[in-house]
């Protein structure tokens, strides 16, 4: 039997075998001879063809490119960060701002890989450069140069400028803004400074061959830039410029011999700011039609020996033809197994059955990972990391992870929890991630109850979202009300907890799901700060606030918890606090406006630390407190964290540094200060009542609260009058009586320290 299909079969296949040879090498001869024919024609004028398009494609991302830049530049010449402060700005006092800058300038010199240096430079008596670090300009050399750039004749340019004085020669390619935007008397400019070998390298795109010259060249300038290197006065860039002038066209193309060489030219024009650019590009014909003819020789080459080799195997067919089944065996199948006693084809069919089911066992593991998928792709969804796909593509890839998104309406519901710190001690500190997972167990229960198509998103921090995918133009305002009501009862029976859901309104468009749950992921901060289930149906515009129900901010609770932590009155530090936080989120509070006025308190007592003499970072180790503080949503957690953190940190630290009878005697001091600020009082009169010596007092007066006798009385007096022009309709000559000064002397000092007059300080805070 072996034998037999081994005699019959190998004669079919060998004529076969033949037959395939013949026919594969013969048309491969024919059209390689085409090929090679037609390939000095019209391949070679196609060729041209697409190579001009490639160029013409490639200027215009470089254009894109540059414009990109151009714009970039102009939007942060127009920030406010670079307005007329700047002029004359003290930048060593003010070191926030400054440090502000440079990561401006840092994150601007990052925004693009052409981007060398982001530079801005402020003109004066005294120049300022940032590079982008902060640095004064005492050489008059070095100032001299970036003025030139500020009396530029127009707002933005281009240029090459050399910024070494040692090496005028060294130019670099330069973007100029002058600052502020917009101004006709600028100060100072915003400067792109650009890496010359990546200008040359974005230039070389425009030419795909080896040989050539590609340049860049500014019609009304001196602006030049090379891909090689090459010198502007070079022979064969002086070749080039010279056809292009005489042609007199802004684009098109030509041949050029030079030096027994064809190249074909292609030219073209860029619209700058202030100026229109020339872009060249040549290189060699010969590089371009040369792949071609090269292919075609090798094909007829190529087909000729297949033929021969045709004839060669021919007679080798009819013993080798069977191998190949051979191997397929003793691939799928055990060759020692099968010894002949089974059709070869048979064996392949039991293998390929096994094969195949082996192929739905993996498509159900498949389907088993595919709600993994489907969250993660949620994920990305709502964080916007996909908003550079089409609405189609979103469509598509939502339809594979098996949604049916077509003619339907999406709604984003944000669920968030509260209440944790009052709980009794069913879970602790640290338990927010199984709390949650409890939670959004709930939320999968009852939502697929009431909505055809819903996901959950766990976010493991006491909140979850949940995306409903329901038809178009269909009302759920009943099926919203039942499963809130429903998941509410279901958290609070069970977890002991508080819900606060946040409902948005119905979006067609799977593209607008992102803003739609930040936009609810934000109405939940306008929750009331009170513990007790909340509902907020944006669809209702529960967002639109009351005028009358604006918070106030307890500023007299604020001073006196300042001072007694600058006097160490630590017991009264914390109660000061607790009263502070009871009057912020009295009923009717806002949680973002709770979240809002303990930001503003911890500014303000960190500044009270800073003038201490103690620097924050140091005391409290470098710690964001700010996020921190941001993500804690209870009062009595809040409450914690900000006696834990903050309050007693600072009284460890300023009990370290002075003893209590200072702090007693400084303490005494500061009351009567208070006591007496509108009287006229002096450091002798206070050293006086303290029972010690003017300069004692001073000293440790500046040790314990970190100002100047007289700065603080300024200050409280001050703070007097900014409370009486606030809450009152006195007079302003009856307003400084009340804080010790005479009314030509209080208008000076108020405006000195404050920036404004009385009166206008008033008709602000009215306004406010």
């Amino acid at each position: 039997m072996q034998g037999r299909t081994d005699g019959g079969k190998g004669r079919f296949f060998r004529k076969s075998l033949i037959m395939i040879f013949i026919v594969s090498g013969i048309p491969g001869l024919i059209m390689g001879a085409l090929v090679y024919w037609i390939a000095g024609g019209r391949v070679e004028s196609e060729l041209l063809q697409l190579h001009y398009r490639q160029i013409e494609q490639r200027s215009q991302n470089m254009d894109d490119q540059l414009s990109n830049l151009e714009l970039l530049l102009s939007h942060w010449a127009f920030d406010n960060k670079f307005d007329y402060s700047l002029n004359g700005f003290n930048f060593v006092r003010n070191f926030e701002r400054t440090q502000d800058i440079t990561r401006t300038l840092i994150a601007m010199q990052g925004s693009n890989a052409l981007v060398k240096k982001a530079e801005l430079y402020i003109g004066g008596s005294s120049s300022v450069l940032f590079n982008p670090e902060y640095t004064v300009l005492d050489n008059q050399t070095s100032s001299g140069m970036y003025d030139k750039l500020i009396h530029g004749k127009h707002i933005t340019y281009w240029t090459q400028w050399a910024f070494d004085t040692s090496h005028p020669d060294t130019k670099d390619l330069t973007l100029v803004h002058h600052i502020p935007g917009g101004s006709l008397q600028p100060f100072g400019v915003l400067v792109f400074r650009f890496d010359n070998e990546k200008i040359a390298n974005l230039l070389k795109t425009m030419t795909p061959y080896d040989d050539g010259e590609t340049f860049l060249l500014q019609n009304a300038g001196e602006l030049y830039v090379s891909a090689s290197g090459s010198a502007s006065n070079s022979p064969f860039v002086m070749a080039l410029r010279e056809k292009i002038d005489s042609l007199g066209s802004p684009k098109g193309s030509f041949f050029l011999d030079y030096k027994g060489t064809t190249y074909t030219v292609s030219y073209g024009s860029l619209s700058r700011i202030a100026d229109d650019w020339t872009y060249v590009s040549a290189s060699p014909i010969t590089s371009i039609i040369k792949p071609v003819v090269f292919i075609s020789k090798l094909i007829i080459t190529v087909s000729l020996v297949a033929l021969l080799l045709a004839a060669l195997l021919s007679w080798l067919a009819s013993r080798r033809i069977y191998l190949p089944v051979k191997r397929l065996v003793t691939l799928l199948g055990s060759h020692a197994n099968w010894a002949g006693r089974e059709d070869e084809f048979s064996l392949i069919e039991k293998q390929w059955q096994s094969l195949h089911k082996e192929s739905l066992e993996l498509n159900t593991k498949l389907a088993e990972q595919l709600p993994h998928v489907k969250d993660s792709f949620l994920h990305q969804l709502l964080q916007g990391y996909l908003n550079d796909y089409s609405e189609e593509d979103l469509l598509r890839r939502m339809e594979r992870f098996k949604w049916d998104v077509r003619n339907r309406q999406f709604t984003v519901l944000y669920v968030q929890l509260v209440g944790m710190a009052s709980m009794d001690a069913t879970f602790r500190h640290g338990d927010e991630g199984l709390v949650t997972f409890a939670a959004v167990n709930m939320i999968k229960e009852l939502a697929s109850c009431h909505f055809e198509q819903c996901d959950t998103l766990n976010f493991h921090d006491l909140t979850a979202g949940l995306l409903l995918i329901t038809p178009e133009n269909q009302s759920l305002a009943g099926a919203f009300e039942t499963f809130s009501e429903e998941l509410t009862q279901s958290i609070n029976r069970i977890l002991k907890m508080r819900v606060t859901i946040a409902i948005s309104r119905p979006v067609s468009s799977v593209s607008d799901v992102p803003l739609a749950f930040d936009r609810t992921k934000q109405a939940v901060s306008y929750r009331y700060f009170e513990n007790a289930n909340q509902i907020i149906d944006m669809e209702k515009d529960y967002l639109e606030g009351d005028e009358a129900a604006e918070p106030q901010y307890p500023f007299a609770l604020e001073r006196e918890l300042i001072q007694a932590l600058r006097t160490g009155r630590d017991d009264d530090a914390h109660a000061m606090l607790a009263s502070f936080l009871e009057a912020l989120s009295c009923k009717g509070a806002k949680e973002i406006d709770v979240q809002q006025g303990m930001l503003h308190l911890l500014g303000n007592v960190q500044h009270a630390i800073m003038v201490s003499g103690i620097n924050p970072n140091r005391l409290f180790k470098g710690a964001n407190l700010y996020e921190q503080l941001s993500q804690i949503r209870e009062p009595q957690r809040i409450l914690k964290w900000f006696q834990d953190k903050v309050i007693v940190p600072f009284q460890k630290e300023l009990t370290g540094r002075s003893d209590a009878q200072v702090k007693r005697m400084i303490e005494q001091a500061m009351i009567y200060l208070q006591q007496n600020y509108m009287n006229d009082i002096s450091l002798d009169n206070c050293a006086d009542h303290t029972g010690t010596n003017p300069f004692f007092l001073s000293k440790t007066f500046k040790q314990v609260t970190g100002k100047n006798f007289i700065d603080y009385l300024t200050e409280l007096r001050l703070e007097k009058a900014k409370e009486l022009l606030r809450e009152s309709e006195m007079r302003i000559s009856d307003v400084a009586d009340q804080v010790g000064y005479q009314h030509s002397y209080f208008n000076r000092i108020f405006k000195k320290l404050e920036g404004m007059t009385p009166t206008r300080y008033r008709e602000l805070s009215r306004s406010s």
